[in-house]
């Protein structure tokens, strides 16, 4: 080949190399107007370049959970607000799971990530259809102020339904399911960001609550209120966290440096964004008094870790600049926080890059989410009392009387932060539907929640009438509690017992004590059917009715998952995430916060029902509890125990494991649950559990308030149940065994 003509075949070959990559470049830069919007660029890198192009104006605007279009850049407007407690809330139709306190009291650690999972589809498709439409406003985005995570401490604040309960180990465990089942598996992109809350030591007065000091020593501080927050965020990844309304020890939990920088970001090593509870940045300066003035307060804010603020206080941000309380760069740090989560979201990348904006819109309260929803009735409801086996009932017993005013009402059902399901099923309907053509059954309110509550009818004739049904059944279900609109946030109420959406007393209020000693004096069988979303002491109908059951706020499957425990369609085996107290009077003032006699880790008194109970139809045996009997210091214990179901029906156990601390030289919990699984057997059926104990559970809080392992005599017991729980009733055996660290 001629040398020279292979010469010019090259430098052609060269130039439309150069042609192609230069038009490769100017297409990029045709496609792209700047380089944040390029999906190749790290999410540092592009950040970085957005925030480099705004004005300060822009800037604050963004902090705000209504954050408003930056047009020239290209920046939509975006609402942080959304809301996913038990379900899509807020926003329309979605599938509405049992309340947060029922999903506590499953102990189903795979069920919650599979409903956290669905939850977190049907937020994607919302998400998507409102975009398609147009719409961006709130309700309608991908980050959701989920899960509250704090410990309900006691009985009497209304919010405790919006928990898992009163333990820190089961609360942490059950929300990194939650939280990973909303944000995802893609290596790049979030599903949806969890936002544990409320950091972090939260739990009533509500009416006080822009006013409060929350006081506790450092013990308990680290035993009771942080530990399931710190699960959260390295177990489970939560990307955002919430801090609260209430000053804790004496600061605002917004406006905090050493809870927030300190131990949340420095210790924890949290890297996601911080966002203020609804006004609590107002709180700061009107509420708790801490600075004078508005442009005080957002500095305090923003200096101590708090980037996105759920209200408009932060508009004073500008002033506070002005003022020298402040720089552009620690605004420019919270910012970019922010802006990172949307990139995270694939906000601003093409919708065919995320896979979950394929999830399709028809997967709204479909028909396997709706099998979900029961299955996780199923699994939350808690047997409570089952004397001389009343229950299961047969199909055919006769005529039934449903009697209460939580019998045929769907609001109760749906808790608070709730969704719209398409089709909410309450206990008299999912009764009925469950006997048709075998059974007759009569229904009649009987009398209204509290005293002074309103009804077209008077108390005598709701009376009269339950009474005259109840005199023509077989058998008597009566449907009581509380409802949501007793018990909540923040709430104007004014009715004996209930307090701004607290309780003041943690019985039954005294015209549904009054029916249900009246339809007993029939002497009929009764069941009595609890929908709550707290403790309830129940003394005399304990002491009386034959047959108890703990239903909660069970969502829009509540009424067949009862009717399929009742006939015994389905084996309960939900365990109570919260102490049962017999009064009151056994429990702290309620805005005491020390742990002292608060909690089954604490509680020195007679529970009326333990944490951690829960009745089944069947029997099961616990046998060879193999452990090591000694450890070192550092060392995971591996446990195993036979369980056998001994009965003749199939159904769940919860098999839980606690250790108590014999010999601590500091204060320590009477005992903390430290493991637990539930599993199924079948009639004689019989499963070696595994169950591993972490390191953490021989940890005390030293005299310097540090967490550490130290050598000493531990005691383990596995079975259904709490060792020494006094419960009335025959309970699966509880092994133990001595451990010592060395």
């Amino acid at each position: 080949m001629n040398p020279k003509a292979n010469l010019i075949s090259i430098r052609v070959i060269l130039s439309l190399i150069i042609m192609f990559s230069v038009r490769q470049v100017l297409s990029a830069q045709q496609i792209y107007e700047f380089p944040y919007q390029n999906p190749a660029l790290t999410f540092d890198a592009r950040v970085n370049d957005l925030v480099g192009r705004m004005t300060l104006d822009e800037k604050i605007s963004q902090m705000m959970n209504t954050a408003p279009a930056v047009d020239w850049l290209g920046i939509p407007a975006y609402d942080w607000w959304n809301e996913c407690l038990h379900g899509v809330g807020r926003a329309g139709l979605a599938t509405v799971f049992p309340q947060a306190i029922g999903l506590g009291a499953t102990w189903d650690e795979d069920l919650i990530f599979r409903v956290s999972t669905t939850i977190s589809d049907e937020a994607r498709a919302k998400h998507h259809e409102a975009l398609r439409n147009g719409s961006r406003k709130r309700y309608q985005g991908l980050t959701f102020w989920t899960p509250n995570i704090n410990i309900f401490r006691d009985p009497r604040w209304g919010r405790g339904q919006e928990t898992y309960g009163e333990d820190p180990f089961l609360t942490g465990k059950i929300g990194v399911q939650f939280i990973k089942g909303l944000q995802g598996n893609d290596p790049k992109y979030f599903k949806t960001i969890a936002t544990v809350k409320h950091f972090v030591v939260h739990s009533g007065p509500e009416p006080d609550r822009h006013s409060f000091d929350a006081v506790t020593d450092e013990r308990d501080f680290r035993e009771t209120y942080l530990p399931q927050f710190e699960m959260g965020i390295k177990e489970g990844k939560a990307y955002s966290v919430m801090c609260a309304y209430n000053r804790y020890n004496g600061e605002a939990a917004c406006g905090s440096d050493a809870l927030l920088n300190g131990i949340l970001r420095t210790e924890m090593g949290f890297d996601g964004y911080i966002v203020s509870d609804c006004g609590a940045i107002a709180d700061i300066y009107k509420g708790h008094k801490v600075v004078a003035t508005a442009e005080e307060a957002s500095a305090l804010a923003v200096k101590s870790g708090t980037d996105l603020e759920c209200s408009t206080v932060y508009r004073n941000l500008k002033g506070a600049l002005s003022a020298n309380l402040i720089t552009e760069k620690e605004i420019d740090i919270a910012l970019k926080r922010l802006f990172i989560a949307r990139f995270k979201l694939g906000m601003f990348d093409p919708p065919e890059m995320i896979e979950y904006s394929k999830i399709p819109f028809t997967v709204l309260d479909c028909n396997k989410n709706k099998a979900l929803a029961k299955e996780t009735a199923l699994k939350s409801i808690v047997l409570l009392k089952n004397e001389k086996k009343l229950l299961p009932l047969k199909k055919n017993i006769g005529t039934i009387a449903v009697i209460g005013p939580n019998s045929d009402e769907t609001f109760v059902l749906l808790g608070n932060y709730n969704g719209t399901p398409s089709d909410p099923i309450t206990p008299l309907r999912g009764i009925k539907e469950k006997l048709a053509g075998a059974s007759e059954v009569l229904y009649a309110k009987g009398c209204t929640w509290a005293a002074g509550m309103p009804d077209p009818k008077t108390a005598e004739e709701l009376k009269t009438e339950a009474i005259g049904i109840a005199k023509k059944a077989n058998v008597i279900i009566m449907c009581m509690g509380i409802t949501p609109k007793l018990e909540g946030e923040e709430m104007l109420v004014n009715v004996d017992g209930f307090k701004g959406g607290d309780r003041t007393r943690i019985d039954l209020p005294d015209v549904q004590q009054q029916l249900i000693k009246d339809i007993y004096a029939l002497g009929k069988p009764v069941i009595l059917v609890l929908l709550n979303g707290s403790a309830l002491a129940i003394n005399w109908e304990k002491d009386h009715i034959p047959a108890i059951l703990e239903t909660w706020y069970g969502g829009q499957a509540a009424g067949p998952a009862l009717a399929d425990v009742i006939f015994g369609d389905y084996n309960p085996a939900g365990r109570l995430p919260v102490t049962f107290y017999k009064s009151v009077n056994d429990l702290p003032d309620f805005s005491d916060y020390k742990m002292v006699n608060r909690t089954y880790r604490y509680f020195t008194g007679e529970a009326l029902f333990p944490f951690g109970y829960g009745l089944s139809y069947t029997t099961f045996k616990y046998s060879n509890f193999k452990v090591a009997e000694t450890y070192k210091t550092g060392d995971t214990a591996t446990v195993s125990v036979k369980v056998k179901n001994t009965g003749k029906m199939g159904g769940d156990e919860v098999v839980q494991l606690y250790v108590s601390n014999l010999n601590a030289s500091v204060p320590v919990p009477i005992r903390t649950l430290k493991a637990f699984k539930r599993i199924h057997l079948n009639p004689g059926e019989e499963k070696t559990v595994n169950l591993k104990v972490n390191p953490d559970a021989f940890s005390v809080i030293d005299e310097q308030n540090k967490r550490v392992i130290k050598p000493g005599i531990f005691e383990f017991t596995v079975g259904g149940g709490q060792p020494k729980a006094k419960t009335g009733v025959k309970e699966a055996g509880i092994l133990k065994a001595g451990i010592t660290l060395q």
